[in-house]
């Protein structure tokens, strides 16, 4: 019986080896009664494997029972102890009941029992916890009975489940070794060159076996030679002495059991493993020959966007990582033959070499065409990345010229057709990258040849080439009509430059004519003292209404260029509406007032001119002029020149008043 079919009855405790033994060394069996009903059928179980472990000679001695009675009922009690007469009687030399203080009837019991004593075979004692020492050391006691005796039933129990465990396996180890070594030995040439069959191999680790049992071992010695915590020396149970002899056993069979299998099994892993690498060396060739070399055949296209190229580099991607799992096992097996090399037998270096080298071969070959279909495919996808850009770039520069230009005056203009012209040039570089881009991808297409293991791949190869000459040559037709549109375009913007450079000066030729006219109004005002001063007054205003006149022919002419302008630009001027009319306006008011000017300038000329006939004529007496007539001629022309000094100016458009004021001298 093994305590694992009836560990659950074993972990109620209903009856315990202590360890303990009685005054003639028989051990002490304990049997703690509870309040609640204890199940006879389980108590003889566990009776039964209890009294299975002890030696024969170790039965001989006798046990003697404690029947703990103190927390259950006195017919529970006598059934128990009716009970021990059947499981063990021969082997009970006492049972000793341990009453409670307050409970059964001392007569009754007392008679009761010794009644049976001879029908029994074994005397039957009640004694109190107290009392108990009478009959069995205090330290042969558990701390129950008031002992010093020191015991863990979940402990023992989990040492029995240990040792029953490594016995059985180490049993079934043993033969399955023995039958595994001595196959070996008998074993005939075929046995030789078969691989390892799981049928050789043992139910359970070896290893872990032998670690178990040493583990167990130790902690029986160990529980030998240890004190308990009050210093007592502790004395082994009578299982765990025998256990000790026979875990050693076991152990050295095991040892020389599995010394042998490791020797047999490195035999056979040596006669087998050059039988494996062949194997898997034939597997990575004729997969890397087979559906590797057809994988790459299948590829030959580069795409025709960047989401196509990303797409067959992806499945690119996909097919390397396939070949890295056979490359890994190269790898391997290349270590492997290596190591082969290095302590084989020299029957076995010819092959080993050959297998070395017919692998390196295929995987290498393999590997460069993995590699040449990488970068042709990130050159196409650098190819199409720059002709997309391209494409944005010349997208971009026909949107800007597709729109209609509205600028607000000439510096704008001018920063937008430098804008156009860094667009274009960006654009003359990108095309440049874009030309380099293809002649290298056409260059790396013409030697795809060189690893298509004779495929013709013409066709696929033109297919290729049109598509990347057509690219580079769609996008120079592309940047060719944007050329010409930025021609255009610049055509019309200095246009608008010089429309504005018009409007711009027109505008500044109307202010120089305010500022000649209110010149004319503010500063002009002097007539003269004589004659003489007033035509030298007369021919300064000449000039100054000649400056003025070629003032207003400028605006003229620019208001006329901008009008031209416009009409090339198909466009409205702005100064058609405001600078002609304040030109003309200003114009019309400097010409009234240089025409009044030029009256009062010639009516002073004509006064001094009259006044100073007279005065010459009669310089001493002025009194005594007598020509009367002459005298009111020139009565008349001074009096009409202050009349008109007094007279404001007043503009045709009603626009202010100016009033010239007439300084005359009499000399």
């Amino acid at each position: 019986m093994e305590a694992s079919v009836i560990l659950p009855i074993l972990k109620k405790k209903l009856a315990f080896l202590s360890g303990g033994k009685d005054r003639r060394s028989g051990l002490i069996l304990t049997i703690p009664l509870c309040l609640e009903q204890t199940n006879m059928d389980e108590l003889s179980v566990t009776l039964d494997y209890l009294l299975s472990i002890p030696s024969e000679k170790c039965k001989a001695r006798g046990f003697t029972v404690i029947v703990d009675g103190r927390k259950s009922q006195w017919n529970v009690v006598k059934t128990v102890v009716v009970m021990l007469q059947n499981v063990v009687p021969a082997e009970v030399s006492l049972v000793c009941v341990v009453k409670p203080d307050e409970f059964w009837d001392k007569k009754v019991t007392h008679f009761c029992f010794w009644k049976e004593k001879d029908r029994l075979g074994f005397e039957v004692i009640l004694v109190s916890a107290n009392k108990l020492t009478r009959y069995i050391e205090p330290c042969q006691l558990t701390e129950d009975f008031g002992g010093s005796l020191t015991y863990d039933h979940m402990d023992w129990l989990n040492k029995r489940l240990v040792f029953e465990k490594f016995t059985k396996e180490s049993t079934s180890l043993l033969d399955e070794l023995a039958l595994i070594n001595n196959g070996s030995d008998k074993g005939n040439q075929q046995e030789k060159e078969r691989s390892v069959d799981l049928n050789f191999l043992p139910s359970v680790d070896p290893e872990t076996v032998l670690q178990t049992g040493h583990e167990l071992l130790s902690e029986l010695q160990q529980r030998r030679f240890n004190g308990s915590d009050g210093g007592v020396s502790w004395s082994p149970m009578d299982d765990e002495l025998l256990a000790q002899p026979q875990v050693m056993k076991l152990l050295d069979s095991l040892r020389e059991q599995y010394t042998r299998y490791q020797e047999v099994c490195r035999q056979r892993s040596k006669r087998t493993q050059l039988e494996e690498i062949q194997q898997k060396v034939m597997q990575v060739v004729n997969w890397l020959e087979g559906p590797g070399s057809e994988q790459l055949r299948a590829q030959w296209g580069i795409g025709d966007s960047i989401r196509a190229s990303q797409a067959l580099q992806q499945k690119h991607e996909e097919i390397e990582s396939q070949h890295s799992e056979w490359f890994a096992v190269y790898v391997e097996l290349n270590q492997q033959i290596a190591a082969l090399l290095n302590a084989g037998d020299e029957e076995d270096l010819v092959e080993l070499k050959s297998l070395q080298q017919q692998l390196s071969d295929v995987c290498y070959r393999q590997a460069s065409q993995l590699e040449f279909r990488q970068n042709l495919l990130q050159a196409a996808l650098e190819f199409h990345g720059v002709a997309q850009d391209l494409s944005q770039q010349l997208d971009g520069l026909l949107g800007m010229l597709c729109v209609d230009v509205a600028p607000a005056d000439g510096a704008s203009i001018q920063q937008t057709l430098k804008l156009l012209e860094e667009k274009l040039k960006s654009v003359d570089v990108g095309l440049q990258g874009l030309r380099e881009k293809g002649q290298g991808l056409l260059d790396q297409i013409s030697n795809q040849a060189s690893w298509a293991y004779g495929k013709d791949v013409t066709i696929e190869n033109k297919e290729n080439v049109d598509h990347i000459q057509g690219v580079m040559e769609d996008m120079q037709l592309r940047k060719q009509r944007c050329e010409d549109m930025v021609d255009v375009r610049r055509l019309k913007m200095l246009q608008m430059v010089q429309l504005f450079k018009c409007e711009e000066d027109a505008a500044q030729a109307v202010e120089w004519l305010s500022e000649l006219l209110d010149a004319l109004l503010k500063t002009h005002i002097r007539l003269g003292d004589d004659a003489q001063e007033t035509k030298v007054l007369l021919e300064k205003h000449r000039k100054f209404v000649d400056v003025a006149q070629s003032t207003y022919d400028y605006g003229r002419q620019l208001l006329q260029a901008t009008v031209v302008l416009c009409q090339s630009l198909r466009c409205t001027s702005r100064s058609s509406g405001d600078t002609l009319p304040r030109l003309n306006r200003v114009w019309k008011q400097f010409t009234i007032a240089s025409e009044e000017r030029v009256h009062r300038l010639e009516m002073a000329i004509a006064f001094h001119s009259n006044a100073e006939k007279i005065l010459q004529d009669c310089p001493e007496e002025p009194e005594a002029i007598n020509d009367e007539e002459q005298f009111d001629e020139i009565e008349a022309v001074g009096k009409s020149l202050l009349d008109r000094l007094t007279v404001p100016v007043v503009y045709p458009d009603g626009y202010g008043s100016c009033s010239y004021h007439f300084i005359f001298y009499w000399c």
